[in-house]
């Protein structure tokens, strides 16, 4: 099992930027696809980005891409999210969480979740 926690959420206005981070602890951490997804109140969670173990692979969704970047530091267990030019539609929880090599776009391709860290936009 892998243990994830988030961090680095806040209030931000529009057009800042603001980097999230997600530590994992547990079993090998080089081993996971990780994502990062997120859940606006009253909507479904979805995929905001991905990264593969050895870090070469990202993909993104359309609605972030050339906004956001991920990244990890497999040394040091960790995943970040750094979020530029944020727009209110933006404003959501944010999760993270890993999975094994199929892990994708879909929050079910996911098998360990950390516990969300919230992001507000002011316009």
């Amino acid at each position: 099992q892998v243990q994830l926690v988030e961090s680095g959420g806040g209030l931000v206005q529009a057009g800042g930027s603001l980097t999230l981070s997600c530590a994992a602890s547990g079993r090998t951490f080089s081993i996971y696809v990780m994502g990062w997804f997120r859940q606006a109140p009253g909507k479904e969670r979805e995929f905001v980005a991905r990264i593969g173990r050895s870090a070469i692979s990202t993909s993104y969704a359309d609605s972030v891409k050339g906004r956001f970047t991920i990244s990890r530091d497999n040394a040091k267990n960790t995943v970040s999210l750094h979020m530029n030019s944020l727009k209110p539609e933006d404003a959501a929880a944010y999760y993270c969480a890993a999975g094994d090599l199929a892990a994708g776009s879909g929050r079910h391709t996911y098998q360990y979740w950390g516990q969300g860290t919230q992001v507000t936009v002011s316009s």
